[in-house]
């Protein structure tokens, strides 16, 4: 897939420096990095709202931004679509007419076909003749995504959409988003401070920690990196994996899925077989032994092999394990690692509930 977005660029405002280079693919590319990395200054940068200092800013082999050559285009000239943590919408217009004002946007009225479709992916039909007053907060961002869409942009900006919202809110939304990346394949820049949203959404990652980019690659690479841990979260650090839906037992609402390393099995997922997946397997959710375990609750059982071991402060160790050519890592005790003699190289059993593998853990390829 060719290269969409190049941006290498140098901005100082205040105290703090952003200073960046990374390229994007098509797809979704997650802006990652804790609060105060920079991500949401980057963004404004690449939309047009900010002019760096120096640098440029590519797309699609246009230049949007040189800062030798004086080119700064406008944020309407980019045609790309915004949507920021709060919808902004127009609370004097109806939903309807929030999403038809998009094509001022784009130069061209907005078709009711081009309307019908995005209405119909985004659930919105219902809500079409209400203000913004009269809506929630997941309703309000899907109205927003929608008339973001409808402006036809070339690259779909998202600055935490989903931050104020509650968890069944962003788990409704996601599964929005995920339908418009494989339906309408607008590329996505995601700003995000969520592992759960990137591991989701994304196939790059670009990995953000004091205005430079600290790692940048798939998301599975970036987020199974141990030594990356302290960027991306020690407390939902972990490995994800690439797999595929098996098969699905209705009975008891569990999935089996193939990866690298064997079946892993999964609770409540809504996904079809033959589907590609991408999970997410917390350290924390990890346990070991030495010989598989008869008469236990644990659903997944899987061979592995010690790979490497880091200790952590305090009385944890992070054993890193090789499914078949998958990562896995359990986040154990330095204790259990000393009582079972834990070295590279060693074969072991990595234990993992099945209830730990919701459908809030996976993401859809």
């Amino acid at each position: 897939m060719a290269t969409m977005l190049n941006v290498a660029i140098e901005h100082a405002q205040g105290g703090f420096r952003l200073a960046v280079e990374f390229a994007a693919e098509g797809g979704v590319t997650a802006l990652f990095g804790r609060s105060g990395s920079g991500t949401t200054t980057l963004v404004n940068a690449i939309a047009g709202l900010l002019r760096p200092q120096r640098g440029s800013i590519r797309f699609d082999g246009e230049t949007l931004f040189d800062a030798d050559g004086g080119i700064h285009l406008p944020p309407q000239a980019r045609r790309f679509g915004y949507v920021f943590q709060e919808g902004r919408l127009f609370p004097h217009l109806t939903v309807r007419h929030n999403l038809t004002y998009s094509g001022l946007f784009s130069g061209q009225s907005v078709s009711g076909s081009e309307l019908d479709r995005v209405v119909g992916l985004l659930g919105l039909e219902s809500l079409l003749e209400r203000r913004p007053g009269a809506l929630s907060g997941g309703e309000k961002q899907r109205v927003a995504i929608g008339r973001a869409l409808l402006a036809r942009p070339r690259l779909l900006l998202l600055d935490e959409p989903l931050a104020a919202l509650d968890t069944r809110r962003k788990s409704e939304i996601l599964r929005y988003l995920e339908l418009l990346r494989d339906e309408f394949a607008v590329p996505m820049l995601y700003v995000s401070h969520a592992v759960e949203e990137v591991v989701r959404l994304a196939s790059n990652v670009v990995l953000l920690s004091d205005g430079r980019v600290e790692a940048a690659g798939p998301t599975a690479e970036i987020m199974s990196k141990a030594e990356l841990r302290p960027l991306t979260g020690r407390y939902e650090g972990g490995a994800v994996i690439e797999a595929r839906v098996a098969e699905q037992d209705l009975r008891y609402g569990m999935a089996r899925l193939e990866f690298a390393g064997g079946s892993l099995f999964v609770a409540d997922l809504d996904a079809l077989a033959g589907e590609a997946v991408r999970v997410r397997i917390r350290a924390r959710d990890v346990a070991l032994a030495l010989q598989r375990p008869e008469g236990t609750t644990f659903r997944n059982i899987i061979a592995c092999r010690v790979s490497a071991i880091a200790d952590s402060p305090g009385s944890m160790a992070e054993v890193s394990l090789d499914a078949g050519g998958a990562t896995i890592v359990a986040r154990i005790t330095r204790q259990s690692r000393e009582e079972l003699a834990l070295q590279p190289g060693l074969q072991v059993y990595a234990l993992i509930k099945a209830i730990a593998l919701d459908r809030h853990a996976v993401g859809y390829a």
